[in-house]
């Protein structure tokens, strides 16, 4: 597991973009105390997903208003096909850590 982020840095309801070493940026979204962590970047086209509208657990991507839901990266609105890839997180105590694969 890596370490993420601090809770307290993810605003509620909103997200959080990460940008590690060697590997694209993550998006951390805050959905009523629990954490997800995805890719940031849309897969339909170059947009940041932490930049997007986030309602009842879709994010709407900020250039074609395709939309996925957060916890399974499910496509939920075209023009979105291809599924977000979602990674295995959890939090301990103030700080969140995501299962990512080595690069």
């Amino acid at each position: 597991m890596h370490f993420i982020c601090k809770k307290q840095a993810v605003p509620e309801g909103g997200a959080l973009r990460i940008e590690l070493a060697a590997r694209p940026p993550l998006a951390v979204f805050s959905l009523d105390g629990r954490f997800v962590v995805t890719d940031d970047t849309c897969t339909h086209g170059d947009a940041s997903l932490c930049d997007g509208e986030i309602e009842d657990g879709i994010v709407e991507c900020p250039f074609h208003q395709g939309a996925f839901d957060i916890a399974t990266g499910k496509p939920v609105a075209a023009p979105c096909a291809i599924p977000l890839k979602v990674y295995r997180s959890e939090t301990r105590g103030d700080e969140v850590f995501a299962d990512l694969p080595t690069t």
